[in-house]
């Protein structure tokens, strides 16, 4: 692969950093640096206007690398979505589990040792959720993908518009506030869990008298 070459090459000639360059193609300094550094490829969007900032064609900066980069490119964009897919999958089995978990405990009256394996087996499913979201943050940060429209084009192979209101307001916010973030909803889901669980348990406890 030369793209990421071609890439600094076109940056250092036309005297500007990563971070100059980064602001005019509405992407984060560490995405600049993947791309010259060929751990990820700049998208269709992106590679438009890399070439209106370089004053060159597209073919100029992809010759050669276009089988490499579309089957690369397509491979993250499978591989998140089955990601996605996972998370949402197993985050739903956790939330049976901790219904079935509440109803032991509140209409059977189980002791905690009886309910061990139910609730072991909650937080394997709630483990292999958060895997998959973290593998798929990696994807969505490496492509510096904030906005839920951007990961759909991403998904499409389409042309990705970073140069919207919310796509400038997320790329704002420090990487500490999205962990807090990423944390709360987590929790927030073992609540709604929870909830269900004590909600079902009690209307099971009441129609069986």
């Amino acid at each position: 692969m030369q793209i990421g070459a071609r890439i600094r090459d076109h940056r250092t000639q036309a005297g500007m950093s990563q971070d100059d360059l980064a602001m005019r193609v509405y992407v984060s300094r560490q995405t600049i640096s993947s791309w010259e550094n060929d751990k990820t490829y700049p998208d269709v969007q992106s590679l438009l206007l890399l070439s209106e900032i370089f004053d060159t064609s597209i073919d100029d900066l992809i010759k050669g690398d276009v089988e490499t980069m579309t089957s690369t490119l397509d491979s993250d964009a499978t591989t998140m979505k089955r990601l996605g897919y996972t998370m949402l999958g197993f985050l739903a089995l956790m939330l049976l589990a901790l219904i079935w978990l509440t109803v032991q405990l509140v209409v059977w009256d189980w002791a905690f040792a009886q309910t061990l394996p139910t609730f072991v087996l909650a937080l394997m499913l709630w483990g292999i959720a958060m895997f998959a979201a973290v593998w798929a943050e990696r994807i969505k940060k490496e492509h510096d993908l904030v906005t839920y429209h951007e990961i759909v084009s991403f998904w499409k192979g389409e042309p990705i518009d970073r140069d919207t209101p919310r796509g400038r307001r997320l790329r704002l916010i420090p990487t500490w506030m999205k962990v807090i973030r990423t944390i709360g909803m987590t929790l927030l889901a073992a609540a709604i869990g929870a909830f269900a669980g004590y909600g079902g348990s009690a209307l099971v406890n009441l129609l069986l008298g």
